[in-house]
């Protein structure tokens, strides 16, 4: 993985794909590389590093109107140039782009390509040689290409390249996302439809399993035994500006300043005609019907369902459990009577919860999915979707998904807690509207996020966050920001396990970051604070108002007990941004991670 291009049509593919590329940086990446076909045949371009790094490699002067390209993320073999994609055969003839990885890519090579020497250490590098193979032994490319197919195991978004066609990408999917964008005199090929809107916001989704032809007049989609599929495209509702820097210096600051809209926008989104928070009627149906939830989740997600979850219970009275999507579907507990999954998911790609989603379809449960991308596989193959409505989010270190995410979960409990006649003594709407006032209020206030990030981070090499009740799911969410961007040791804990053995790392200096939004726990956090600084840590105590004492670094506008998470995850993510600022971190694509995990 991570990102896939291509296009094939009037103009020079070279340009074009660079730009697609540049637009897939987001997703995180080690390494990059383009191949385009001319008169003159197949030409590659990779490096280790960045696009920018990509561009100085790439010949000015050849040109060429159809070329495929990719952003690579390391799963097999170590990031530099023999590793970077795309990959060419053997005898120089097919050139291939992948996503995903081949669970079965050594027995292959064992059974079929001895004595075909590889230049890398990928698994990508055998599908290459497997076409080659099949078309020498006398099949057609797209014949090689479907026999390949048919014994891969794994997942796989593919681009084919080959020498003796300059008027074909051969493309194909299974459980990695892909996308055709068509146009008039030309067609293309992107993981991401943001990739390609510098030509056309027309897209084909495209299915496990289905192989696809893709030339400059006309697309064909076929299933794996070649049987012709039509579909129509659909509009991609992004707006460039959307996904444009502005006047700011990384996505990532953009993303936190519009978390205060992102609330606002929900608000009006799931509102009906009477000024009432709603959701779809099969939704609710599909709640209240529900004898218990499983929020199925990774990473932030994960930690926004654990807030999900006091929602669910508090204000629907529905029991619920939280799991890590990638332990779930190779550990799955007993299951209740009448359960509803949800899935949370930024993107709708993430693959340890698709495994999850299949095998609970195959069992004849239902599924719904939260997501910030409509059309996504999770939210494609779910029952229901609720949308977030954040735009897009390119900063790989989720901030304004996270607080969407907090948001509509929020609003479904709501619903779901007075359509079952659950005594619901507040007004979501409006608290949820003053929530989004505290977070720009916060906003506001980055001069006193820095400075508490040059006062507690600059020299550390480690960091706590505490809290309890609903603080501690904020704390781990606040460690998880610390530690992506800045590369701190961070961890979130509930208050009262410090001294169950974390204590004991606690020397003289260590910063530890106290949350204190929870009226009926605050004398116990502030307890567990006194009991770090007695060993010598450097505490900082971040408490909504009313509940502030003197000495507590920060104080945050007071908003509804169950709302807290939106507003006081708010400086935890300001004081991570500053931290790796002024560590001279690479904010928006940190080292070693992803964007949208597509492998489990």
């Amino acid at each position: 993985m991570c990102g896939i291009v291509g296009y094939n049509g009037a103009f020079d593919a070279k340009e074009i794909l660079l730009k697609g590329l540049e637009k897939l940086e987001y997703r995180g990446y080690d390494s990059a590389g383009i191949a385009v076909h001319n008169e003159e045949g197949v030409t590659v371009f990779k490096e280790k590093g960045r696009i920018a790094d990509l561009r100085k490699a790439v010949d000015e002067d050849v040109e060429a109107a159809i070329g495929i390209g990719h952003t690579r993320w390391a799963t097999h073999g170590v990031p530099n140039r023999l590793n970077a994609h795309p990959h060419t055969s053997a005898s120089g003839r097919f050139t291939l782009v992948h996503n995903g990885v081949i669970e079965n890519y050594h027995l292959l090579q064992k059974a079929y390509l001895k004595g075909i020497p590889m230049q890398s250490d990928t698994d990508t590098e055998v599908i290459v040689q497997l076409v080659d193979l099949f078309s020498r032994e006398g099949l057609s490319t797209v014949e090689a290409f479907r026999k390949t197919l048919s014994l891969l195991h794994g997942s796989y978004a593919l681009a084919l390249l080959d020498n003796e066609d300059s008027e074909t990408i051969y493309v194909a999917k299974n459980k990695s996302p892909l996308l055709v964008g068509v146009g008039e005199t030309f067609n293309v090929v992107a993981s991401d439809a943001m990739a390609m809107l510098q030509v056309t916001d027309q897209f084909i989704e495209l299915h496990d399993k289905e192989v696809v032809i893709v030339r400059k007049d006309r697309v064909q989609i076929t299933t794996l035994d070649g049987r012709v599929i039509e579909r129509a495209p659909y509009t991609a509702e992004l707006d460039m500006s959307d996904i444009e820097k502005g006047t700011y210096p990384h996505y990532m600051l953009k993303e936190m300043d519009e978390q205060p809209t992102v609330v606002r926008k929900i608000i009006q989104a799931y509102e009906n005609e009477a000024g009432e928070l709603t959701i779809d009627a099969d939704i609710e149906q599909a709640l209240t019907e529900a004898d218990r939830l499983y929020i199925i989740a990774a990473g932030t997600s994960y930690h926004a369902g654990l807030i999900g979850k006091q929602y669910f219970e508090k204000m629907a009275g529905i029991p619920v459990e939280v799991h890590i999507s990638s332990e779930f579907g190779y550990n799955m507990p007993l299951l209740s009577k009448k359960p509803l999954f949800i899935f949370i998911s930024q993107s709708g790609e993430t693959a340890d919860s698709r495994q999850v989603l299949v095998k609970i379809k195959e069992m004849g449960h239902k599924a719904l999915t939260v997501t910030n991308v409509q059309g996504s596989t999770l939210s494609r193959e779910s029952d229901y979707t609720l949308l977030l409505h954040a735009g897009p989010e390119i900063a790989v270190a989720s901030t304004k998904a996270y607080v969407a995410q907090i948001a509509v979960l929020a609003v479904a409990a709501y619903v779901t807690g007075k359509a079952a006649g659950k005594a619901i003594d507040f007004d979501l709407k409006t608290e949820l509207a003053i929530a989004a006032n505290a977070i720009q209020t916060v906003i506001d206030s980055k001069d006193v996020m820095e400075q508490i990030a040059e006062d507690y981070l600059k020299i550390a090499r480690n960091a706590f966050f505490i809290g309890r009740n609903v603080d501690f799911c904020v704390a781990l969410e606040g460690a998880l920001k610390l530690k992506e961007i800045s590369y701190i040791q961070a961890e979130g804990f509930a208050g009262g396990e410090l001294k169950h053995g974390t204590i004991a790392l606690i020397e003289d200096g260590t910063p530890v970051f106290a949350l204190v939004t929870q009226e009926a726990v605050a004398l116990n956090i502030r307890g567990n604070v006194k009991e770090v600084v007695a060993r010598g840590a450097n505490a900082c105590i971040i408490a909504m108002e009313g509940m502030e004492e003197e000495g507590d670094r920060l104080v945050i506008p007071n908003v509804h007990p169950l709302l807290t998470p939106l507003v006081s995850v708010v400086p935890l993510q300001l004081i991570s941004y500053y931290a790796a600022l002024h560590r001279r971190c690479d904010v928006d694509k940190p080292r070693n991670l992803a964007k949208s995990v597509t492998v489990e």
